[in-house]
């Protein structure tokens, strides 16, 4: 699939892999190969707390020749911005042109409790980090940085006072390697449209696109939104929303504090405040399983894409229309992934 600007109507299609559970998925090579030979336009990887996002990417890498690879996403807090960059650069080389970064601040919790650094000024530090791996990966002068969470060269408490800017050794293979921007806050998506080329939302609806509207003001007319979309072929719609409910409740009641949830507050602004509410209200009283009933059926139906074939296909449309340009599906083996892109790909 080509990489030029996607008309009205059209969309590339993505595998997405996410993050690794207790163990390793068994076959995720054998669906990244099966993407590639239906077509697909990417792939991505993802990291938690456990697993990390590229060294999968660059497995599937070494298994492909065509498909683009792409981080979705790597968590800010987990390394410095140089070296993300050389993560970037060097998987570019091997892979031939193939890489795409998308970098996001996680949340409070994570950085905090697993990364051991602070949360604050987000916004700040995200900006500071883009510039960052943007000098690194155009190599026109020796890296600098005057902001106060990357300073370069560092020389703070602690400082020998002998650091000097450095230009990266490996010459990038690109210098406008493709960034991406995972971001669920208006102002975070705002600085996406701003300083990106791309922008992964956690939670998507083509019904309610005034929900991103105006953060989007000032995007480019090539910007990429890369949107994971669960896809479930299926006559039995019960079955299918009760599948997805689990994740949504855990998210949406349960990763963040009860003052702040990134999560919960998209799901509020996605129109559906008092359900938000409810949920993370029953998960914080241990009331996991009340938690997971609360999911709205309405706000699964609007993100995913459920149903028989027919009702897939018609609703698909709706995603054709909107401002979504790459959609991921999720595989759990090579003949799922032949099922989805069928209905989905024709």
């Amino acid at each position: 699939m080509s990489d030029s600007p996607l008309s009205r109507n059209s969309l590339r299609f993505g595998v997405m892999f996410g993050y690794w559970q207790a163990q390793p998925p068994p076959n995720f090579i054998e669906v990244a190969q099966e993407a590639e030979r239906l077509g697909f336009h990417s792939a991505w990887t993802a990291e938690a707390w456990g697993s990390d996002a590229f060294s999968p990417l660059t497995w599937i890498g070494a298994h492909t020749t065509r498909l683009k690879l792409g981080t979705s996403i790597v968590q800010i807090s987990a390394r410095t911005p140089t070296s993300t960059a050389m993560h970037a650069l060097t998987i570019d080389h091997l892979s031939k042109g193939r890489m795409m970064l998308g970098l996001g601040v996680s949340g409070p919790q994570v950085v905090e409790g697993w990364y051991g650094q602070p949360f604050s000024k987000p916004l700040a530090r995200t900006r500071e980090y883009v510039d960052i791996v943007r000098q690194v990966l155009r190599r026109k002068q020796p890296v600098r940085n005057d902001g106060e969470h990357y300073p370069l060269p560092y020389s703070g408490e602690g400082a020998w006072g002998m650091g000097k800017p450095l230009k990266p050794i490996t010459h990038p293979l690109r210098a406008d390697l493709p960034i991406y921007l995972g971001a669920e806050g208006p102002k975070n998506v705002a600085l996406a449209a701003e300083l990106c080329d791309g922008w992964l939302p956690l939670w998507y609806t083509p019904y309610r696109e005034e929900v991103y509207a105006e953060s989007l003001t000032d995007a480019p007319d090539d910007f990429d939104i890369v949107q994971g979309v669960t896809v479930s072929v299926t006559d039995d719609m019960e079955s299918a929303l009760n599948a997805l409910r689990p994740m949504l409740g855990f998210y949406i009641g349960g990763m963040g504090s009860k003052d702040r949830n990134f999560h919960k507050e998209l799901m509020g602004r996605m129109g559906y405040p008092e359900a938000a509410q409810k949920i993370q209200d029953h998960f914080m009283a241990g009331e996991r399983g009340e938690a997971i009933a609360a999911v709205p059926d309405e706000f699964i139906d609007e993100i995913a894409l459920i149903g028989s074939k027919e009702r897939i296909q018609d609703r698909l449309q709706a995603w054709k229309e909107s401002r979504v340009t790459t959609v991921l599906l999720h595989a759990q083996d090579p003949a799922s992934l032949q099922v989805m892109s069928e209905v989905l790909m024709g």
